[in-house]
Protein backbone atom coordinates (compact mmCIF):
# COMPACT_ATOMS: atom_id res chain seq x y z
CA UNK A 1 0.00 0.00 0.00
CA UNK A 2 2.68 2.47 1.01
CA UNK A 3 4.89 1.63 -1.96
CA UNK A 4 1.98 2.20 -4.33
CA UNK A 5 1.24 5.56 -2.68
CA UNK A 6 4.86 6.63 -3.12
CA UNK A 7 4.94 5.36 -6.70
CA UNK A 8 1.93 7.50 -7.58
CA UNK A 9 2.94 10.45 -5.39
CA UNK A 10 -0.30 10.07 -3.44
CA UNK A 11 -0.85 12.06 -0.27
CA UNK A 12 -3.75 9.84 0.86
CA UNK A 13 -4.61 6.15 0.97
CA UNK A 14 -8.31 5.30 1.09
CA UNK A 15 -9.22 1.85 2.38
CA UNK A 16 -12.71 0.37 2.48
CA UNK A 17 -13.62 -0.38 6.10
CA UNK A 18 -14.77 -3.89 5.18
CA UNK A 19 -11.28 -4.70 3.88
CA UNK A 20 -9.65 -4.01 7.23
CA UNK A 21 -9.10 -6.86 9.65
CA UNK A 22 -11.15 -6.77 12.85
CA UNK A 23 -7.92 -6.19 14.78
CA UNK A 24 -7.71 -2.74 13.20
CA UNK A 25 -10.83 -1.75 15.13
CA UNK A 26 -9.74 -3.41 18.39
CA UNK A 27 -7.45 -0.72 19.76
CA UNK A 28 -5.93 -3.04 22.36
CA UNK A 29 -4.13 -4.83 19.49
CA UNK A 30 -2.38 -1.54 18.58
CA UNK A 31 -2.63 -2.55 14.93
CA UNK A 32 -4.34 0.69 13.86
CA UNK A 33 -1.92 2.80 15.84
CA UNK A 34 1.14 1.16 14.34
CA UNK A 35 -0.23 1.39 10.81
CA UNK A 36 -1.28 5.01 11.10
CA UNK A 37 2.02 6.01 12.72
CA UNK A 38 3.98 4.34 9.91
CA UNK A 39 1.91 6.17 7.31
CA UNK A 40 2.22 9.52 9.07
CA UNK A 41 5.98 9.06 9.39
CA UNK A 42 6.01 8.39 5.65
CA UNK A 43 3.93 11.54 5.00
CA UNK A 44 0.95 9.57 3.73
CA UNK A 45 -2.49 10.02 5.25
CA UNK A 46 -5.19 7.36 5.72
CA UNK A 47 -8.94 7.45 5.17
CA UNK A 48 -11.11 4.54 6.29
CA UNK A 49 -14.13 4.61 3.99
CA UNK A 50 -17.43 3.02 4.94
CA UNK A 51 -19.50 2.25 7.96
CA UNK A 52 -17.81 1.12 11.15
CA UNK A 53 -20.97 1.25 13.24
CA UNK A 54 -20.65 -2.29 14.62
CA UNK A 55 -17.11 -1.64 15.83
CA UNK A 56 -18.14 1.73 17.28
CA UNK A 57 -20.98 0.11 19.21
CA UNK A 58 -18.48 -2.24 20.88
CA UNK A 59 -15.81 0.29 21.82
CA UNK A 60 -15.95 3.64 23.54
CA UNK A 61 -12.22 4.05 22.89
CA UNK A 62 -12.78 3.59 19.16
CA UNK A 63 -15.60 6.16 19.20
CA UNK A 64 -13.23 8.63 20.87
CA UNK A 65 -10.48 7.82 18.35
CA UNK A 66 -12.82 8.43 15.41
CA UNK A 67 -13.96 11.72 16.93
CA UNK A 68 -10.40 12.93 17.54
CA UNK A 69 -8.87 11.77 14.27
CA UNK A 70 -11.68 13.29 12.23
CA UNK A 71 -10.78 16.66 13.76
CA UNK A 72 -7.25 16.37 12.39
CA UNK A 73 -5.88 16.05 8.90
CA UNK A 74 -3.88 12.81 8.87
CA UNK A 75 -6.37 10.02 9.59
CA UNK A 76 -10.09 10.12 8.87
CA UNK A 77 -13.11 7.87 9.06
CA UNK A 78 -15.67 8.80 6.38
CA UNK A 79 -19.02 7.30 5.45
CA UNK A 80 -18.35 6.96 1.74
CA UNK A 81 -16.06 8.07 -1.07
CA UNK A 82 -18.21 11.14 -1.72
CA UNK A 83 -17.67 12.28 1.88
CA UNK A 84 -13.93 11.80 1.43
CA UNK A 85 -13.91 13.85 -1.77
CA UNK A 86 -15.83 16.66 -0.04
CA UNK A 87 -13.41 16.70 2.90
CA UNK A 88 -10.40 16.72 0.59
CA UNK A 89 -11.87 19.58 -1.45
CA UNK A 90 -12.56 21.56 1.72
CA UNK A 91 -9.06 20.87 3.01
CA UNK A 92 -7.60 22.05 -0.28
CA UNK A 93 -9.77 25.19 -0.28
CA UNK A 94 -8.72 26.08 3.26
CA UNK A 95 -5.04 25.52 2.41
CA UNK A 96 -5.29 27.75 -0.68
CA UNK A 97 -6.99 30.49 1.34
CA UNK A 98 -4.34 30.24 4.06
CA UNK A 99 -1.57 30.45 1.44
CA UNK A 100 -3.21 33.48 -0.18
CA UNK A 101 -3.49 35.22 3.21
CA UNK A 102 0.19 34.54 3.90
CA UNK A 103 1.23 36.40 0.75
Amino acid sequence: MLAAAWEHDAAWIAVAAEHLHDDFFRLDTRFAGHLVQKLINSRVRLAVVGTVDAALARSRALRELVHETNRGDAFWFVADIEALVLRLRERSRVARARDADAR
